[in-house]
């Protein structure tokens, strides 16, 4: 199944609930990755599927990042002109330079799809999550508190924003009550920093988001089971199951 805005279709690999279908999670990959490939990375660490009884997973992919912008050709610059499945263009890998706004508002359109698609089949926006690992985790944060503020939350693993990100404007502008944030980050991430990440999740408590801040000693960056397993506890928290709901 694919969602297209304008020209662009992003791929979607499923992970239907055991049971009847009562919330949504919305996980997107890293640069380079695919759906399909987060999906078999998370059953690699947890020695099986991500699964829920009520949930349904959707793990999309990245269009190549030559189709982002009109179909005309846009390599992703930190790969010196190689063309990657990403979320967005990005000038370098760092938090302290402009963000790539352009192609970041194009994909928010474009995943918008997959929420309302989500809607259309019945799902409340607050029984919806979004989230991703690194780059995905950055666009979880732009989709969710630019655009759909109205979701259940958000989670970023090994994920940052830039220091200027149009996201702390969005949330200087709002009044409403904010998605809770669920952060976890290797203290060993050589690649996006452990302070990038702890400052990203300092700046949106100061902006009045509620957040959760995991650090995970000696990890890397990547995913890992003591990271899953804390990510899969906030998910039920926060999308309990209907016996769960009851005894509340």
């Amino acid at each position: 199944m694919a969602a297209a805005s304008g020209s662009i279709r992003v791929q979607r690999c499923m992970v239907s609930p055991a049971g009847r279908h009562s919330a949504s999670l919305i996980f997107l990959h890293g640069s380079g990755d695919s759906g399909q490939g987060l999906r078999t990375w998370i059953k690699q660490v947890l020695n099986q599927d991500l699964t829920f009884q009520h949930i349904k997973i959707i793990y999309p992919t990245a269009p190549p990042r030559y189709a982002v912008i009109y179909l005309t050709a846009q390599p992703y610059t930190p790969m010196k002109g190689g063309i990657s499945n990403v979320w967005f263009d990005r000038f370098k890998i760092s938090n302290d330079c402009p963000e790539h706004l352009e192609s970041i508002n194009v994909m928010c359109k474009v995943l918008t799809d997959l929420i309302d698609d989500e809607v259309k089949s019945g799902i409340k926006k607050n029984r919806i999550l979004v989230g991703g690992f690194s780059m995905g985790g950055c666009m979880a944060m732009h989709l969710v508190y630019r655009n759909h503020q109205d979701v259940a939350g958000v989670f970023a693993l090994s994920s940052f924003l830039n220091k200027t990100s149009a996201v702390h404007q969005a949330l200087q502008e709002s009044d409403g009550v904010l998605p809770e944030l669920f952060q976890c980050h290797g203290t060993a991430d050589e690649l996006v920093p452990h302070s990038w990440g702890e400052e990203t999740n300092s700046v949106l408590k100061s902006l009045r988001v509620s957040t959760k801040f995991h650090s995970l000693p000696g990890v890397y960056h990547e995913l890992s089971k003591a990271e899953l397993e804390k990510l899969k506890s906030w998910i039920l928290q926060k999308l309990p199951g209907e016996m769960e709901k009851q005894n509340e």
